[in-house]
């Protein structure tokens, strides 16, 4: 493994098992696998079901600092612990989520792991994959041309036009779709009004996929939708203009888990992909949990930095879903320490042990806040070939003094003999059995109380700030029966502040909430702050720029 390749490169030389034979490993026989060609496949929903008396195995979360332009390889530490415990007799499948086309055409790329530690085929888990994507992009709009539907045709619920809470969707990233006005061009198109598109990562349909338990779970929850309110305020349902029925059976296929497998042919649940910055960051109740009972362990991961991702998956994912996390890991790079140290992305090269240590303020701040869900945390120091000792002892003596462990992983360049130590310090963690999991705030606290518990306890911030509409919002669903529901902050990933530019640890800084929004059948509350957008926009120079067919025929700049 001398040879410097690209992530694709190496994605493209592996030996892959067919799907039926990564799936049998498991205990999953053909007749329960629908394949998707020969290395990806959906598992079927009636083996799913026969699972459910098994006992279960051991849930690893791999979170992150907040993400930098250095790259701190959150999912390439996932996919590279789920092969390290393999290598050392553990029976574990990895839990991630799918890739949105918006940022792998954006600023991303894809979402796959990357190195020797990535989950194959990477271009297609990267683009089409198994369609799911699409089909909650069309259960979503099917909702909203139903709803349009039922006002050009009488207005049978009294749907107040102004009140129409349901925007679109589309999986890319189109500012220009933000805020439109539609149904203009006279009397046969409906009645003009404002609207705008959400990414689909973003939909509440996306985060009922991934939270419901089953498919008639997921029917009642796309019935629970709130799609409009009546000029007295009650509130209009998906289920009232008999939609959920027609979604449900849009989403019968994409409700299943995807099997694919890693570079090692170990197996991977690839299924789900809500964001943390403005959604819950998790991939699907149902593929974890289908994993727990097939495998030892089960390593899955949260997106962005745990002040989002980690946040999101304790409070919302395990309260609803009744998991029970065993340890924590914590990805990181020196890189990353630098730049949250003051130091520019052209400098980052060069040895500076000073900004390690002041952008270590970052690392551990996340370190203390995951242990305030009881869960015990482990450090993962993702390795690049410009950092140097001096820099990586300088990590770990900072991260000792916090009581926890820091580990220097090579599973980009070496695979699963690179994250060895990693993986039996984290069986070390989960078998002694020290996990106390517990959300960070009760139900019944009232819902603004939870959104500056979280504001304060994770972000270190000093203050709340919310308009009277706001606050009455909040109380009016309060009163309807909705304020035992967690909440969900959409925020900037890349600071804890709602400034992404303010890196490392700062505290006593404002998080001003714009926008509240009901999500009943996901079973939360989204509360959007600062300036983060339900719809990304592109950058100057978009990724898409670069991605094109050689003339192999072969996908190129995908990654």
């Amino acid at each position: 493994m001398t040879d410097v390749k690209s992530d694709i490169e190496i994605a493209r030389a592996a030996t892959k098992k067919p799907i039926l034979d990564i799936g049998a490993a498991l205990g999953i026989g053909a007749e329960h696998l629908l394949p998707y060609g020969h290395d990806k496949a959906k598992i079927g929903a009636d083996f799913i079901a026969a699972q459910r008396g098994r006992p279960d195995g051991k849930l690893i979360l791999v979170t992150a600092i907040n993400p930098t332009p250095a790259g701190e390889g959150k999912t390439t530490t996932t996919v590279g612990l789920g092969d390290g415990l393999n290598r050392i007799g553990k029976k574990t499948v990895v839990c991630i989520r799918e890739a949105s086309l918006g940022p792998c055409f954006g600023v991303k790329g894809g979402a796959a792991g990357g190195g020797y530690a990535q989950v194959v085929p990477m271009e297609d888990i990267n683009l089409h994959f198994t369609g799911d994507f699409h089909a909650i992009t069309a259960a979503h709009n099917l909702l909203a041309a139903l709803i349009d539907n039922h006002i050009y045709w009488g207005n049978e619920e009294n749907i107040d036009i102004r009140r129409i809470a349901w925007r679109r969707v589309m999986d890319m990233n189109d500012r220009a779709l933000r805020d439109i006005v539609c149904s203009l061009g006279g009397v046969a198109n409906g009645f003009p009004r404002e609207n705008g598109f959400d990414i689909t990562v973003a939909s509440e349909v996306m985060a009922i996929l991934c939270l419901a338990t089953d498919l008639r779970d997921l029917e009642r929850r796309l019935g629970n939708i709130i799609i409009a309110y009546r000029r007295d305020r009650t509130p209009v349902y998906a289920r009232d203009i008999k939609a959920d029925g027609a979604m449900a059976v849009l989403l019968k296929d994409a409700m299943q888990p995807n099997l694919v497998q890693t570079l090692e042919n170990n197996p991977a649940f690839v299924h789900g992909g809500p964001f943390a910055n403005i959604a819950h960051g998790c991939n699907s109740v149902i593929a974890t949990t289908t994993a727990l009972k097939l495998a030892d362990y089960v390593v899955t991961e949260a997106g962005f930095g745990a002040d989002l991702g980690a946040e999101k998956f304790f409070d919302i994912k395990c309260r609803k879903a009744g998991l029970k996390p065993a340890a924590a890991v914590i990805v990181a790079t020196a890189r990353a320490m630098k730049m949250n140290g003051g130091v520019k992305k052209d400098d980052l090269g060069r040895e500076n042990v000073e900004a390690i240590v002041r952008g270590c303020a970052n690392l551990g701040r996340h370190i203390q806040n995951v242990k305030k869900f009881g869960v015990p945390v482990v450090v993962a120091i993702n390795h690049f070939t410009s950092d140097t000792p001096a820099e990586i002892q300088a990590i770990k003596e900072y991260v000792a003094k916090l009581g926890t462990e820091a580990i220097l992983c090579r599973h980009w360049a070496q695979g699963s003999a690179g994250i060895e130590e990693l993986a039996r310090k984290v069986a070390e963690l989960a078998e002694a059995g020290h996990s106390q999991f517990a959300p960070l705030y009760p139900d019944d606290m009232p819902l603004f109380h939870k959104i500056e518990t979280v504001a304060k306890s994770i972000y270190h911030a000093g203050a709340v700030i919310a308009d009277k509409a706001v606050r009455d919002q909040l109380r009016a669903w309060e009163e309807q029966g909705y304020g035992h529901l967690p909440i969900c902050m959409a925020k900037t990933q890349y600071s804890f502040s709602t400034d992404p530019n303010l890196r490392g640890a700062p505290e006593g800084h404002t998080v001003p909430v714009r926008e509240v929004r009901l999500s009943a059948g996901a079973g939360f509350v989204v509360v959007i702050t600062g300036e983060i957008m339900t719809m990304p926009g592109l950058p100057k120079v978009p990724s898409a720029e670069k991605i094109f067919l050689n003339e192999q025929g072969y996908i190129e700049g995908l990654f």
